[in-house]
C-alpha cells in the first residue's frame, strides 16, 4: 500500500510542526500549507490528498474580523477544494473547546465546524472535529500559544511571570496526545464527528506556574520531581524543551580527597538518590553499616572487591566484580561493608541509595569489615 498523502494546514504552527515530524516518522507523505500558500496551491494539494489535517487558524489577530475570515474562510476553502477534487477526503479540524462561546473567536470556530459538516453531507468525506482546550508541549511559542509556553520560557531564563488569578481553572492537553489522536484519524481508527483527546488535565493557572517554577529550583538543588507520569511529566518535558542553549548542561559538586572523588548525580523526593565515586588503585572506601538505608553499586570501570561483615554474628562475605560484566552489589542493613579497588586503573562506580543523605540522621555507623 503506498504511503498516504496528508495535507497539513497551519504547518508552520506549533501543532503543525509537531505533526509534520510525526508523519515523517511514520513514512507518510506530508504536504504542508501555511499562510504563505496560495489559493491555487491549496486546490492542487487537496486534489490528490488522502486526508487534510486542518490546523490553520487565527488566535490573536489585531482585527477581530480576522477570526471569521480565517477560521471560517479556510474551512470554506477546504470544502471548495475537496468538492473540486471529486472524491471523498478525510478531514480533521482542530477546533476549540471555546467554539460555543459567544465571542468572535468562538463563533468563528463553530462556523468552521458547521461548514465542514456540510462538506461531509455533500461529498461523503469523513469529518472529525477536535475541540481542543489549551495545547502545550515542545515548540510552542511563548506569549502566543499558551500560558504554559510563556511560563516555561520565562522561568527557564529567570524572567518574571504574571499570574493574575492563581485559582483560575485551566484545562490542558499535551501535544503528544494530540498527535496520537491525529494519527488515529489518518489511519481511519477514529469515529467520525467529535473526537475526544485523552487525557485532558484539569488544573489551575497557579498550580501550573508553581510546578514549573519548582523545576528550576529543583535543578539548582540537584533534585528531581516525580516527572515520569501524567501532567507533571508533560510539564517537565515542556519546560526542558524551553531551556536556552547555555542551560543544556550544568555542573554538579565534586568532593575529592586522596582516595578519589564523590558526586551526587541526582536526588529524588521519594526514591532516594544517585551518585558516583572513583577510587585510586589500592584504595578502600566505606567501612560502615546502616540500620535501614540500602544501596546498589554498579562498577562501570575497574575491578572491585566488596567486603561484608554481620555486625552481630561476625559472619563475613566477599564479592569481586568488574566493569566488564554489569553486576549490581547491594548493601544490606546490619552488615558493615567496604569496597576496595583491586585493579591497576581507576575504579568508577555508580551508586543508588534508597534515601537522600540527611546529615542530621545519616544512618551511617563507622565499623571495619
Amino acid at each position: 500500500m503506498p504511503a498516504q498523502r496528508i495535507v497539513v494546514t497551519g504547518a508552520n504552527g506549533f501543532i503543525g510542526r509537531n505533526f509534520i515530524v510525526r508523519l515523517s516518522e511514520l513514512g507518510m507523505d506530508a504536504v504542508p500549507l501555511s499562510r504563505e500558500s496560495t489559493r491555487e496551491s491549496w486546490f492542487t494539494a487537496i486534489a490528490d490528498a488522502d486526508a487534510v489535517i486542518h490546523l490553520a487558524g487565527a488566535n490573536r489577530p489585531t482585527d477581530p474580523a480576522e477570526f471569521m475570515a480565517v477560521n471560517h474562510g479556510t474551512a470554506d476553502l477546504i470544502a471548495e477544494a475537496v468538492a473540486a477534487a471529486g472524491h471523498p477526503v478525510r478531514i480533521a479540524y482542530a477546533s476549540s473547546s471555546r467554539a460555543e462561546e459567544p465571542t468572535d473567536y468562538g463563533r468563528s470556530k463553530l462556523a468552521g465546524e458547521e461548514r465542514l459538516k456540510v462538506l461531509a453531507e455533500e461529498t461523503g468525506s469523513p469529518v472529525h472535529i477536535l475541540r481542543l482546550p489549551n495545547v502545550f508541549g515542545k515548540w510552542a511559542r511563548p506569549n502566543y500559544n499558551s500560558a504554559v509556553a510563556t511560563f516555561c520560557h520565562n522561568i527557564a531564563r529567570g524572567l518574571p511571570i504574571q499570574v493574575n488569578d492563581p485559582a483560575a481553572p485551566l484545562s490542558l492537553v499535551y501535544i503528544d496526545d494530540v498527535m496520537a489522536a491525529l494519527v488515529a484519524i489518518v489511519n481511519g481508527e477514529a469515529p467520525e464527528g467529535a473526537v475526544t483527546i485523552d487525557p485532558i488535565y484539569h488544573t489551575t493557572v497557579g498550580a501550573v506556574a508553581e510546578t514549573i517554577a519548582g523545576f528550576r529550583q529543583d535543578r539548582s538543588d540537584n533534585l528531581i520531581d516525580s516527572v515520569g507520569t501524567g501532567l507533571t511529566r508533560a510539564l517537565y518535558s515542556t519546560y526542558v524543551s524551553a531551556l536556552p542553549l547555555e542551560e543544556f548542561s550544568y555542573v554538579i559538586a565534586a568532593h575529592s580527597d586522596p582516595r578519589g572523588s564523590f558526586s551526587e548525580i541526582l536526588k529524588t523526593r521519594t526514591s532516594g538518590q544517585f551518585s558516583y565515586f572513583t577510587a585510586h588503585p589500592g584504595v578502600t572506601r566505606g567501612g560502615h553499616y546502616h540500620h535501614s538505608k540500602t544501596e546498589k553499586f554498579l562498577i562501570v570501570h575497574g575491578i572491585a572487591r566488596f567486603g561484608f561483615r554481620h555486625v552481630v554474628t561476625g559472619e563475613t562475605h566477599e564479592i569481586i566484580v568488574s566493569g566488564e560484566r554489569p553486576e549490581i552489589v547491594e548493601t544490606v542493613p546490619g552488615w558493615t561493608h567496604d569496597v576496595t579497588n583491586i585493579g591497576d586503573t581507576e575504579l568508577i562506580s555508580l551508586l543508588w541509595a534508597n534515601e537522600i543523605f540527611d546529615r542530621a540522621y545519616p544512618d551511617t555507623i563507622a565499623a571495619k569489615v
